[in-house]
């Protein structure tokens, strides 16, 4: 909650608590849940330890 707090939350200036409340969940839904890299996937953020792990033949299916 911190990186949260610091990078987002004191950075900006907020209309109301409801604007802040929904910044704050599409700043977590973009960054901490898809893109940050987590030590228990090998340095990888989610979407790129699936990518990375996934097999060849899901590729070739959603391609088509």
């Amino acid at each position: 909650m911190g990186v949260i707090k610091a990078g987002y939350v004191h950075a900006r200036t907020f209309e109301s608590r409801e604007r802040a409340a929904l910044g704050i969940l599409g700043c977590i839904g973009c960054f901490h849940n898809r893109a940050r890299t987590r030590s228990a996937l090998g340095y990888l953020g989610p979407e790129e330890f699936e990518r990375a792990n996934r097999p060849e033949d899901d590729r070739r299916l959603k391609a088509a």
